[in-house]
């Protein structure tokens, strides 16, 4: 899109990845795609409700099409909405539905019948169409229908997806641009959870065992994981553990087993390792919310002082200084003790915050890094690797977390968007300046960038306050940890807070977007509130004409007296009007009161403004989307979800698993096949086999008992 700041935004082109497109690419689609113009005939939406009977006739048989209603149509007109109509076509015969006006949720209840003729291979086409008084009626999209198949099965009804109109040629894409794209589809059947249970308890076991256990399972998931896919896994592995409780003691034996094959202290924690891997996760999923309180005001100050910040010499821009009419040319010298100065007093700011947060930090990540260091020193007990343990804490809390967060503040949720060439040269020279700290300000370090010196004094100061800091936070005893956990607990953390405009619909008179009233919302998993308010049984968008302005929302809820009420929303943007359904639908999903279908506009005076219907108890003209959620840093785990995936990997490498068996069981050391009660073998990787061939059988059968038990179909799309 070109955006336009009074009118319109105009569109340039678009690129069109389908569903089959991704298929081809199980891995993601990546790489440059050309734009192509916009048919207007092509770009259609929304689905209409039909039913198709084949009844006796006197001559013959007749073909009877009732067009009933439709939904979320294209809005082709200026004002949000659209005039449809609705035109069924059959051998040669037309036949058209009256005009709805104003509505994209329009209800016909119109029936027309044709006459059949024996043999007939016409097909039956139901278009949806905009009217224009002045010019040319707007296309809204089709249905077409095979008679014979109709004829066949007698009558069919349901809710039918608009399709485009693809029969003209297609035109040549012109020089239009292109996008480069990253794009990918997962689609995963996930089973009910007891089919999970004999692979999670056997990872678990495996686990609790830690280095003692004979089979080594971990072990063998790390050496038969790609590098291309160890941070997928390392996630999903983490993700598993966590909700398992068990995410300290999967670290603490990967932490083992990498310090197990480290014989120098200057490498360890270095390489892309599953270790390494999964730390980063766990400080993302378990630490995100920390980092935004030591860090955010940090930030926020770099973007909002909007300072002119280097210390490279050879990169330095001398500029204007002073005030009208005295301008002098501010000196290199002037530049570089000014920014050295504004650096110092970010990164003072950053270890301050930083020493105050002990108590902040969650309690599995201080545990977690208390098993960390007391590996280390017991790996490196020597008095000349007296940092060693430090080292290892910062290599992932300052090296892996905190400076990676400052250069890419948006890629860790702590701001909109992405910083411009001058504040970002600054976060640049903040991470460095971090990264030497953590590196316990080595001679190595020094001795990269000779320039970073004037910062010298900070960050030998800072060495000793993170040592300090570091100290205290590994200094925690297990009740001290059994006790934070219990009181974090009880603490429903926000889910997402922001100002946003409120208006609840009260009597018959006009709604005007000037009605709206500013407040700070938070939500929770167990309230939305600016005031107390219950969990919603429907978070969904409302169409742009009924305010008269775009990005509203409305959440439906139930009130002390029982009553069904609705709190309109506005938004600034589209990012953050989906962001907020997102949340409230996820805090939401297990209300058993959740609606199936709402209303996208108001009722206004003695009608919906969306359907026109006069009923203010009518159940809605449109579907909910409960399910329908964007990917965010703060999401509930999904315990069988991150089985199937391990499931899932786990299968690809199935192959490399049973000769890593063969050749384990072929060894010099390897014994009689031992098993246990009911003939299963105690062999841990004969017994992950064997669960993976369980699961492959459950997946052919897809059980469905009952409804409780039903596979869950999940589609993410990343992008």
């Amino acid at each position: 899109m070109d955006e336009d700041a009074l009118s319109r935004d105009d569109v340039i082109g678009k690129v069109c990845l389908t569903r089959d497109t991704l298929a081809t690419h199980p891995k993601g689609f990546s790489g440059w795609a050309h734009l192509t113009e916009v048919d207007p005939d092509e770009e259609v939406q929304g689905e209409i409700h039909l039913r198709l009977e084949v009844v006796p006739g006197t001559r013959a048989c007749r073909l009877r099409c009732s067009v009933l209603e439709a939904r979320d149509l294209a809005p082709k007109d200026w004002n949000g909405a659209s005039d449809p109509f609705v035109r069924v076509r059959y051998n040669g015969r037309t036949q058209e539905t009256s005009i709805v006006k104003k509505s994209r949720y329009p209800r016909w209840n119109e029936t027309f019948e044709f006459e059949l003729e024996e043999g007939a291979a016409e097909a039956l086409c139901v278009e949806a169409w905009d009217w224009d008084l002045v010019s040319r009626n707007d296309f809204l999209g089709k249905v077409v229908f095979n008679v014979q198949r109709l004829r066949a099965a007698q009558q069919e009804e349901g809710w039918f997806r608009l399709q485009p109109d693809q029969s003209k040629s297609q035109r040549g894409e012109g020089n239009l641009g292109s996008l480069q794209l990253e794009v990918r589809l997962r689609d995963e059947m996930v089973l009910p959870s007891g089919c999970y249970q004999p692979l999670v308890q056997l990872l678990c076991r495996e686990v609790k065992l830690g280095t003692q256990s004979p089979g080594q399972l971990i072990l063998l998931i790390e050496e038969t994981t790609s590098t291309e896919c160890r941070q997928d896994v390392a996630t999903t592995l983490l993700k598993l553990f966590l909700g398992q409780g068990l995410a300290k003691d999967f670290l603490d034996l990967l932490f083992q087993l990498e310090l197990g094959r480290t014989s120098e202290a200057n490498t360890l924690f270095r390489s892309n390792s599953l270790a390494s891997k999964s730390m980063e996760s766990f400080l993302k999923v378990a630490g995100m919310r920390y980092l935004h309180g030591v860090l955010g005001p940090i930030i926020d100050r770099v973007f909002e002082e909007k300072k002119y910040v280097e210390l490279d010499p050879s990169k330095v821009e001398v500029k204007d200084v002073g005030c009208s009419g005295l301008h002098r040319p501010q000196t290199e010298a002037e530049v570089l003790e000014q920014s050295a100065q504004t650096l110092s007093a970010h990164l003072r700011a950053l270890l301050s915050s930083l020493s105050r947060s002990v108590r902040a930090c969650p309690a599995v990540v201080r545990a977690t890094f208390r098993q960390l260091f007391r590996r280390v020193r017991e790996r490196f007990p020597s008095a000349q690797d007296e940092n060693v343990p430090f080292i290892a804490v910062t290599s992932f809390l300052c090296l892996r977390f905190i400076s990676p967060a400052i250069m890419a503040p948006k890629l860790f949720h702590l701001r909109e968007r992405h910083a411009d060439a001058r504040t970002s040269r600054t976060l640049l020279l903040l991470a460095k300046a971090v990264q030497n700290v953590g590196n316990m300000d080595t001679p190595a370090s020094r001795a990269k960038e000779a320039w970073m010196e004037p910062l010298q004094p900070t960050v030998r100061q800072g060495v000793a306050q993170l040592k300090d800091f570091i100290t205290k936070l590994v200094d925690i005893q297990e009740k001290e940890e059994l006790d934070l956990q219990w009181a974090l607990s009880l603490q429903a953390p926000p889910v997402k807070e922001g100002p946003l405009f409120i208006h609840r619909t009260k009597g018959k008179g006009p709604l005007m977007s000037s009605s709206f009233k500013k407040l700070h919302f938070s939500l929770t998993t167990e309230a939305l509130s600016f005031a107390k308010t219950p969990s919603s049984k429907a978070a969904e968008k409302v169409e742009e004409k009924s305010f008269g302005s775009s990005h509203v929302m409305q959440v439906i809820y139930t009130d002390d007296a029982g009553r069904s009420q609705t709190a309109y929303l506005q938004c600034k943007c589209v990012n953050e009007l989906n962001q907020w359904l997102s949340a409230l639908r996820k805090v939401s999903i297990n209300n058993t009161g959740l609606l199936g279908s709402y209303h996208p506009g108001v009722f206004r005076g003695d009608k919906w403004s969306c359907c026109h219907q006069r009923d203010k108890t009518d159940l809605g003209c449109d579907k909910t989307r409960s399910r329908v959620t964007l990917q965010e840093w703060n999401d509930p785990l999904d315990h069988d979800l991150e089985a199937q995936l391990i499931y899932r990997h786990l299968l690809g490498v199935e192959a490399t698993l049973r000769e890593k068996h063969r050749q384990l069981s072929a060894g010099p050391e390897a014994g009689p096949v031992l098993t246990g009660p009911g003939g299963a073998p105690e062999d841990p990787v004969a017994q992950l086999l064997q669960v993976l061939q369980d699961l492959r059988e459950a997946h052919r059968s897809s059980p469905a008992d009952s409804p409780p038990s039903e596979p869950s179909r999940v589609l993410e799309l990343q992008t």
